[in-house]
């Protein structure tokens, strides 16, 4: 795959290529610098959230893959990341609501699969009957730690040593500021 076709604008000088059932290789430059177009043009938030798009895709299409082989054909990615999303906590629908930003219908949607599936428990309030907790059951909890442990095979594949590790962060920290910021603006304005 040609990644200047897809990114144009990104230099891919230190990348990690991933194959099914071989080494991570890491690619040097073809062309060092004389690659670029001569306009060294920037990435822009457009061109960034496009590339985040993507790659939440690949993510949901390689979770897909991990339920797969692990034979569960009864929820999909998206309820898969409700589960993380969980994790060891109680929450109420609008608490995991905050925390992974779903629709309100969607969530929904995904809570009663999972319940049908018994992959959380819902416990109903003794105040309020129309609101529940929900927690994971056991069979949740599992197959959470079934895709950790499926995670770490992919971390240790793009994670080469301190660089990567700080690289990492370093995105954490500026896609959870994008969207502070975004989500502010949208919000709020500018």
């Amino acid at each position: 795959m040609n990644h200047r076709i897809l990114y144009p604008f990104a230099d891919f000088g230190d990348a990690v290529v991933v194959q099914p059932g071989r080494e991570a290789v890491r690619n040097a430059p073809r062309h060092p610098e004389s690659d670029r177009d001569g306009d060294d043009a920037l990435v822009t938030y457009f061109e960034l959230a496009r590339v985040m798009e993507r790659a939440s895709r690949r993510f949901s299409g390689l979770l897909r893959t991990e339920l797969t082989k692990l034979g569960v054909d009864d929820i999909g990615s998206a309820q898969a990341m409700v589960l993380l999303a969980i994790g060891d906590a109680e929450l109420s629908v609008g608490e995991l609501l905050d925390r992974g930003h779903y629709v309100g219908s969607n969530v929904s949607y995904y809570l009663k699969q999972l319940a049908d599936g018994e992959y959380i428990d819902r416990i109903a309030s003794q105040r309020d009957k129309r609101s529940a907790r929900i927690r994971l059951s056991e069979k949740g909890k599992q197959l959470c730690k079934s895709l950790r442990e499926a995670a770490k095979s992919y971390e240790r594949a793009l994670s080469h040593g301190e660089q990567d590790r700080r690289n990492l962060e370093t995105a954490f920290q500026t896609l959870h500021r994008l969207e502070m910021v975004w989500g502010s603006a949208a919000r709020y304005g500018i």
